[in-house]
C-alpha cells in the first residue's frame, strides 16, 4: 500500500498531512508539533550477519539498494516535516550500526552512551561517542548494559525503562543516578519486542503527555503500572506491533509509522494526531525500524 493509499484510508491528506474532519472534527490542543533534531547513520554497510532477535536470518539476503532508499526516505520526511536531521559515518563491519537509537539517549543535552548486550554490537558504542564528543557533549560510560533509546523512553516527566532482554535493572539506577529522574522499569516478556521502542512510543512528551503501546508485551505487573500512568494510552493490537507500528517516532502531531499497521494509525487519526507512513521494511529483517534508526538529541527546553 503506497503512503497517498494509507493516507486515503486513514482520512489524510498525504499532500498537506491535515486531518479530515470526520468522527473528530478537531484536532486536540495536545497535538502541537514541535521540531526535533534527529542523529541518524547511513546504512552503507547494513546487513543480517548474525541473529540476535527472533527477527533476525543470517541466510535472508538484505537488498542494501532497497535500505539505502528507504532510509532516505525516512530522513528527507523529517526533514520536510521541520526536524533537524545529522549523520554520523557508518563504519565497515558494523552492520547494525543504522539502528542510531541504540547508542545513546540524550535529555537536556545529557548523553547517556550504551553497553551493548551482545558482544558483535559493543564496537558501534565507539563511533557515536567520537560524534558526541567532536558535537561538544560529554558521554557517560554505564557500567551495566544499557541499549540507549532501545530501552530508554524519555516522556517529559520521567524516562520509561524497559528490562528483561536487553538493559539491566542495573543499568536502570544508573540512568536515575545520571539524569536525577524518576526511571519506571518495565519488563519485556515477548522476545518478538526485545527493546522497549517495538512495544511502545511516546505520543507527546509534555507534562501530560501520552504513549501508545502493545500490553502483551510486558508482564502483568508492567501492564498495571502502564494502565495507571496512562489510562488514556492508544492500545496496539499484536498484528499492527508485529507490523513494527509501535517503533514510531511522533512530534506532537505527526507519528512517522509503518504503513502496516494500519490499524494503530486509524487509532491515532481518531486522537487527532497525523500518521506520517514512512516504509523501512527492508530494515525489519533485523528487527528495526523507523524508531531504530532514529537517535534524538533532546537539548534543554527554554
Amino acid at each position: 500500500m503506497s503512503a497517498g493509499s494509507v493516507g486515503s484510508y486513514l482520512g489524510v491528506n498525504p499532500q498537506s498531512h491535515t486531518v479530515r474532519k470526520r468522527g473528530n472534527p478537531s484536532v486536540p490542543d495536545s497535538c502541537v508539533p514541535r521540531p526535533r533534531r534527529f542523529l541518524v547513520c547511513e546504512p552503507r554497510h547494513f546487513a543480517v550477519q548474525y541473529a540476535i532477535n527472533p527477527w533476525m536470518r543470517p541466510d535472508e539476503p538484505v537488498d542494501v539498494i532497497r535500505a539505502l532508499d528507504q532510509w532516505q526516505a525516512l530522513v528527507e520526511t523529517y526533514r520536510a516535516h521541520g526536524h533537524t536531521v545529522d549523520t554520523v559515518n557508518p563504519v565497515p563491519g558494523l552492520p547494525d550500526m543504522v539502528f542510531a537509537a541504540n547508542a545513546a539517549v540524550v535529555v537536556d543535552g545529557r548523553v547517556f552512551g550504551s553497553l551493548f548486550h551482545a558482544p558483535e554490537r559493543r564496537p558501534e558504542s565507539v563511533p557515536y561517542e567520537a560524534w558526541f564528543k567532536a558535537a561538544g557533549y560529554e558521554v557517560y560510560h554505564p557500567e551495566s548494559v544499557c541499549e540507549g533509546e532501545g530501552d530508554l523512553v524519555p516522556t517529559g516527566r520521567w524516562i520509561l525503562a524497559g528490562t528483561g532482554f536487553r538493559t539491566t535493572r542495573e543499568a536502570h539506577s544508573e540512568v536515575q543516578e545520571y539524569f536525577g529522574a524518576p526511571v519506571i522499569s518495565l519488563t519485556l516478556v515477548d522476545p518478538y519486542f526485545y527493546h522497549l521502542d517495538t512495544a511502545l512510543f511516546v505520543l507527546d512528551d509534555g507534562h501530560d503527555g501520552n504513549i501508545a503501546y502493545y500490553p502483551e508485551a510486558f508482564s502483568p505487573g508492567s501492564r498495571e503500572v502502564l494502565a495507571r500512568l496512562y489510562p488514556d494510552a492508544v492500545l496496539a493490537t499484536r498484528e499492527d506491533a508485529m507490523a513494527f507500528g509501535l517503533n514510531s517516532v511522533s512530534d506532537g502531531r505527526h507519528v512517522f509509522i509503518s504503513p502496516g499497521a494500519t490499524g494503530l494509525a486509524g487509532q491515532l487519526a481518531g486522537r487527532g494526531y497525523v500518521p506520517v507512513p514512512v516504509d523501512l521494511s527492508e530494515f525489519h529483517k533485523a528487527g528495526g525500524g523507523i524508531k531504530c534508526c532514529t537517535q534524538e538529541i533532546r537539548e534543554i527546553r527554554s
